[in-house]
């Protein structure tokens, strides 16, 4: 079983001894370099989301608060997480001390899982919108706003329990970054790690899911339908379809596997994990940084029409035929069809 515990950080040469048989000074300045290029994309990626956003009242719609929201979150990680464990790893041993291991594993945690929950926030939003656009249910600013406070709320209750003893933050990986301890055997720690999996990794992975299958699966039984005219239903069914294939790729990617190993070491207390294996995980989860951000925005064709010319100076060679979003032209075509259950959809 791999033992993370943080050492004094007064002695850099313990350090040094301890981490050196952990990966060799080329290997750290790899994983140096390679987040340091995932944060500082990051860093201007979700800033440029949030400038264009505040600039441009266009934007301003119901789903740019969660978009927005999730700029911050990323922001926030790249930040107080990226940037640091940059720094840690190019030094090949965690350097800030225990007070450091703490504020680090807190401010990226609660980052992070108010990442999450926006992601799911926003996959139920889709869902709301594309499959009652006639305005059955209606995803307004007020449910926006509320879905990013709560977001905040749920992850500021859920990460705050190790401050006060119950869980705790230690050095994940090869020890250059703090987590929560995923790790001890503790009763009072396996009862923290336990629900804190189930409610801050399980819920929001699961909302994410049910979302955009019965998503996918109302545009199938409207394709069904045919009361459109030829092939515009296809491809409109085509275009959801591929930004949802994008979108659960890249959750599952990133963060899958971050959850599967901190699922495996909880159930297995004698399993092993090789700390440089360890560390992919932990990378690929802090990547969503950069992923969120090209995913979730650029690929709105409004907000990318407004986010080329800010970064090229007012000049956009890509010019967009429509400033029309995605969600927008999918509601638009479903809206010259008829309403039809599921159930009336699948006796026809």
């Amino acid at each position: 079983m791999v033992h993370l515990s943080l050492h004094d950080g007064n002695s850099s040469s313990s350090h040094s001894s301890v981490n050196e048989e952990l990966l060799s000074r080329t290997g750290y300045t790899i994983l140096a370099v390679i987040m340091g290029v995932f944060s500082v994309c990051g860093i201007f990626l979700n800033v440029l989301v949030i400038v264009v956003t505040v600039r441009h009242r266009q934007l301003r719609q119901p789903l740019s608060y969660a978009l927005v929201n999730l700029a911050i979150c990323d922001l926030g990680c790249a930040v107080f997480g990226g940037l640091p464990n940059t720094v840690t790893s190019a030094m090949g041993y965690f350097s800030l001390g225990r007070a450091g291991c703490v504020l680090e594993g807190f401010a990226v945690s609660i980052f992070g899982i108010s990442s999450l929950c926006t992601i799911a926030i926003i996959s139920v939003e889709r869902y709301i919108v594309v499959c009652y656009p006639q305005g059955a249910i209606l995803f307004q600013t007020r449910h926006a706003v509320s879905g990013v406070v709560l977001s905040w709320l749920w992850s500021f209750f859920w990460n705050t329990p190790p401050l006060f003893g119950w869980g705790s933050f230690e050095l994940e990986g090869i020890k250059t970054s703090c987590a929560p301890n995923w790790y001890s055997r503790d009763i009072g720690n396996m009862s923290y790690i336990i629900l804190y999996f189930m409610l801050c990794f399980a819920v929001p992975f699961t909302v994410i899911v049910v979302s955009y299958s019965k998503l996918l699966w109302t545009l199938r039984q409207v394709t069904k339908l045919q009361t459109c005219e030829a092939g515009s239903t296809n491809r409109v069914e085509m275009q959801v379809a591929r930004m949802i294939v994008v979108m659960v790729l890249a959750f599952l990617v990133t963060w899958l596997p971050y959850a599967g190993m901190a699922l495996a070491v909880i159930i297995d207390s004698s399993l092993y994990i090789n700390p440089i294996i360890a560390t992919i995980p932990v990378y690929l989860a802090k990547s969503s940084t950069v992923y969120n951000p090209m995913i979730y925005i650029f690929m709105n064709r409004q907000f990318r029409g407004y986010a080329v010319p800010t970064i090229l100076c007012g000049r956009n060679p890509w010019a967009i035929e429509s400033q029309v979003t995605e969600d927008e032209t999918t509601v638009s075509a479903l809206n010259k069809l008829p309403r039809v259950s599921p159930k009336q959809s699948l006796n026809e």
